[in-house]
């Protein structure tokens, strides 16, 4: 049996794997570097950086433990959008992607200290076009400068802005849990979950 740990400061991604009812404890490391070379691809962009996570923590895990690392990235026309600098930055990302449709990449990396699985989920979202109050409002009240592409799904601008959906809506908010429960099944065996009619960790 593993404890799992989740390399995380986010509250959504804590959330989400609270939903599988299994339990797990935070550990984040400072000063990660997040960068990624210029040529790779947007679609591995963030697969790249919770690999590169994941190698902070080789060397200070347990046998017994498996770290969670992940990576959210908002594409755009091949763009990546990532967190804003700013409140005119946040505005402007959100001007870029009203009215048009595009995708949120999770990049996810398992990792032991014998074994290491990666996954990518991708899905595609679709806004209606926003007026300029409405993303001045959405930007002043909720602050989004923690989140790429300057929104989450979760909040107002969901709400009222997403006009379609397709793919996984946790993957949006951060987190593709349903494919992290399936791999983590795939390497432990069904009994890191269920066992007596209960989860375990």
């Amino acid at each position: 049996m593993y404890q799992l740990i989740l390399a995380s400061n986010s509250p959504r991604r804590r959330e989400l794997l609270a939903g599988l009812d299994v339990p797990f404890e935070v550990k984040v490391l400072q000063g990660i570097d997040e960068s990624y070379p210029a040529d790779t691809p947007v679609g591995e962009v963030p697969v790249y950086i919770a690999k590169a996570k994941a190698e902070a923590y080789r060397g200070r895990i347990n046998d017994d433990q498996l770290v969670i690392t992940a990576d959210t990235v908002v594409v755009l026309d091949n763009l990546v959008l990532g967190k804003p600098a700013s409140h005119d930055d946040a505005c402007e990302m959100l001007r870029a992607l009203s009215g048009k449709t595009h995708q949120v990449i999770t990049g996810v990396c398992l990792t032991t200290t014998t074994m290491q699985r990666s996954l990518s989920v991708v899905s595609d979202v679709t806004f209606k076009a926003f007026t300029d109050d409405e993303i001045e409002y959405y930007v002043s009240h909720y602050k989004p400068y923690d989140k790429a592409g300057a929104y989450g799904i979760q909040e107002w601008i969901g709400y009222v802005g997403v006009t379609a959906l397709k793919g996984s809506y946790f993957n949006v908010m951060g987190l593709p849990v349903q494919r992290i429960y399936q791999e983590l099944v795939d390497m432990c065996g069904p009994e890191l979950f269920i066992r007596d009619g209960k989860a375990h960790p």
